[in-house]
């Protein structure tokens, strides 16, 4: 600081030169050591939704990325390059959120990052532990429950699987696009087979969804969310896939979802508190 800096700002404010300049010194200080939020990209596929309310395809990917708008932290969404996919992640599976230079998989992981470090608390709200250990379970159970129902909807039901089809494959020359098309559905049904969702056919896949969509209604809060005031975990691990069975292009699951007036209420709710 300038000796006439210095003399101006103690006539102006009452100290004296060598004090500001402590005091000036300290400020800069404090500003320069406050801890930075490193920058956060968040991964996705190479393809949109072509609706707004559905960023992307990914339940998992749309879980993130409400989570760090609830969490309030600025980030970028970038599709990323399929061809470089594994070197992202070595099991070949989105998101994938960077934060600064460190890649993070796996979007339970990442949503324990944002509460744990990025942002403490912002996704649990205050509550005590066994309501935070409630939320953890109920983000776990849609992974486990209903992920598999969105997974049978798009790529198991021939009424779905249009919409992988052309939005993952339609691009690719026609002379290997039914060919991989059809590999990557076998693929993914063998996985459904896999979990016991569609090992006594898709009927049985089908009325086991419908089983646990009462279910979620009957618990489905009137006002709120699902553990109270404040939208926690628990509402965005639901939220993701049960939203994603709602995309407009599998109108069939959509309504499906629709006829549970309560449950239809509350993902509107959180979409509405959890969009840009």
């Amino acid at each position: 600081m300038s000796v006439q800096i210095a003399q101006l700002s103690a006539y102006l404010f009452g100290r004296s030169a060598a004090g500001l300049d402590k005091w000036w010194s300290m400020v800069g200080r404090t500003y320069t050591d406050a801890p930075m939020t490193p920058a956060l990209r968040l991964c996705d596929f190479p393809v949109n939704t072509g609706h707004a309310r559905w960023s992307s395809f990914s339940p998992f990917v749309l879980l993130v990325e409400r989570a760090l708008r609830v969490a309030k932290l600025e980030f970028k969404h970038e599709q990323v390059n399929m061809m470089k996919l594994n070197a992202l992640n070595p099991v070949g599976q989105l998101p994938v959120l960077f934060i600064g230079d460190e890649k993070v998989p796996d979007s339970t992981n990442i949503l324990h990052r944002i509460e744990g470090q990025l942002a403490p608390g912002s996704l649990t709200h205050g509550l005590d532990a066994r309501g935070v250990a409630e939320a953890w379970l109920w983000e776990e159970f849609a992974d486990t429950a209903l992920y598999p129902q969105v997974l049978a909807t798009r790529w198991a039901d021939d009424r779905g699987w249009p919409v992988p089809r052309d939005a993952f494959f339609g691009g690719l020359p026609p002379v290997v696009r039914t060919v991989i098309a059809t590999v990557s559905r076998r693929k993914a049904m063998a996985s459904l087979v896999g979990r016991d969702f569609t090992r006594a056919g898709l009927p049985a896949c089908e009325a086991r969804l419908f089983r646990v969509l009462d279910h979620l209604e009957a618990r489905a809060p009137e006002q709120g969310f699902w553990l109270g005031d404040h939208v926690t975990v628990a509402d965005l691990g639901l939220f993701a896939q049960l939203h994603s069975m709602r995309l407009p292009d599998t109108a069939f699951r959509a309504a499906d979802v629709a006829k549970r007036a309560r449950l239809s209420a509350w993902l509107d709710r959180v979409d509405a508190a959890t969009s840009a």
